[in-house]
């Protein structure tokens, strides 16, 4: 025998109530009733029904808002509304929220079973449709399932056969998935690594300071050691959602050319220096043997002057060399404010040629620096001889040292023509020259190389603000004593 529907009727107690129970069991349905919305919400849960009549008030509460918060509970259960009158609002508001049907005397017997069996028909047209659909989304989806693993294990491959190291970590830094070439790098073999922290399976110093610097965002260039010799540059990217990705080059074949190319310029430099001097010393003996005419005496100077550009050219090389070999380790106390002032009145000549408004602002009581005096002093110098240098006549330049927390600010702006923005991410590298350079100004192209080697090995950082034609403002940034 077939399971009957079962059908709730929500009602207050009322004649109407009983007609309804005596007609629906004489068609054959099994009845429930509900007085008030908690004996409902019991109801519900025994036993879900297969129709629900609710009447327009159910003990004082608005029978459309408990039939509005049943229907967000199960979307597809048919609810018919039973009202004392007929009301076109009362109508409209029940369709308008997705009840099935609506009654009202006069009721006939055969109206309530007629409502009731074609709202139950409606319902189960509105349950297929959902059990379809729930199948089309499901098989929907273990095909992009399917498809999803296949590009997975391609991927997968991909990564696996590069010959750049890849690490994949979560956002709280655990190790998601490394490479072959990660595993050959650190030697990691047979190690488990997936879901450990990476800087526990991973212990290496440059590595962990690359985690460091990661709060500051992207990386680009970060360089991982090995006592080996080997040198690999590392990049981190964050991935949205995921956590980041740290992947590393093999670039010590390039470290050891740069090597060899330091090591010749150092030599050539240093075998240049001792005739250079030489051969100034000699045209200064020229103008001792006798009197030279005006041409003579013209050319010599030009020769003088030639000779000794060459040469600062070759100290600035020398010194760069010595630099970035690490042999600067002289350190002692320095107050930037008096080296800056030792800076300034050596180019005063300079300045009140030129007549440049300079401006000074020096914060009172700035604590010293652990620094090299000479070194820092060729920094200032270099800074402040390229703004003269760039700032035409009448032109400004602002100079100013501040503290912030445990940081020295130094700052030097000029009114000159400016970098290009396309020319700034190289304005500090060895012989590099900015493209709008007045003409005649002359320059080697090592002094801002200089300085920022001066300022990273103080533990420093140097950066610049420019806009072509607008001039430029070198910061510079380094640490106290402290």
């Amino acid at each position: 025998m077939a399971k009957q529907d079962l059908i709730l009727l929500a009602l207050n107690p009322a004649p109407i109530l009983d007609l309804m129970d005596r007609t629906l069991h004489a068609a054959g349905f099994e009845v429930a009733r509900a007085y008030d919305q908690t004996g409902l919400n019991i109801a519900v849960q025994e036993s879900i029904p297969a129709l629900m009549i609710i009447g327009e008030n159910l003990a004082g509460k608005d029978g459309l808002t408990i039939s509005k918060d049943l229907l967000e509970r199960f979307p597809t259960m048919p609810i018919v509304l039973y009202a004392d009158r007929d009301i076109t609002g009362l109508a409209k508001s029940a369709l308008k929220i997705g009840l099935s049907g609506y009654l009202y005397p006069p009721l006939k017997m055969s109206d309530i079973v007629d409502e009731v069996e074609k709202s139950l028909a409606r319902g189960r047209k509105l349950g297929d449709w959902l059990r379809r659909e729930v199948k089309r989304t499901t098989s929907s989806l273990a095909e992009k399932a399917e498809i999803s693993e296949t590009e997975r294990n391609k991927l997968e491959a991909i990564i696996a056969n590069i010959q750049d190291g890849v690490i994949v970590i979560d956002q709280h830094k655990n190790i998601l998935l490394v490479n072959r070439m990660i595993r050959e790098i650190f030697n990691l073999n047979g190690k488990e690594t997936v879901g450990r922290p990476l800087v526990d399976v991973i212990p290496n110093a440059d590595l962990k300071a690359l985690m460091v610097r990661s709060v500051e965002g992207p990386l680009k260039y970060h360089e991982i050691n090995f006592d080996d010799g080997r040198v690999f540059n590392a990049q981190y990217t964050p991935i949205p959602k995921i956590g980041a990705a740290v992947t590393m080059q093999d670039i010590s074949y390039l470290k050891e050319l740069d090597r060899l190319k330091s090591d010749f310029i150092h030599t050539v430099s240093h075998d240049l220096r001792s005739p250079l001097t030489s051969i100034l010393g000699y045209t200064e003996l020229i103008e001792r043997t006798g009197p030279l005419n005006e041409n003579q005496t013209e050319f010599i100077k030009r020769l003088q002057g030639s000779i000794q550009h060459i040469t600062a050219l070759v100290n600035d090389l020398l010194d760069l060399g010595r630099l970035e070999a690490g042999f600067d380790t002289r350190r002692e106390t320095v107050h930037l404010e008096s080296v800056l002032k030792y800076s300034l009145d050596m180019f005063d000549a300079q300045i009140k040629k030129k007549k440049i408004q300079l401006t000074t602002d020096i914060t009172k009581d700035v604590p010293p620096l652990r620094a090299n005096p000479i070194r820092i002093r060729q920094m200032m110098d270099n800074l402040v001889g390229n703004a003269i240098k760039y700032t035409p006549d009448g032109g400004d330049i602002r100079v100013s040292i501040s503290i912030v927390d445990t940081q020295i600010i130094f700052k030097i702006e000029d009114t000159g023509p400016g970098i290009p923005i396309d020319e700034q991410s190289h304005i500090f590298e060895k012989f590099y020259r900015a493209t709008n350079a007045p003409e005649g100004v002359e320059g080697s192209g090592l002094g801002l190389s200089i300085v920022k080697s001066i300022v990273e090995s103080h533990q420093g950082r140097v950066w610049v603000e420019s806009f072509n034609g607008a001039g430029s403002l070198f910061t510079v940034l380094l640490p106290t004593q402290e």
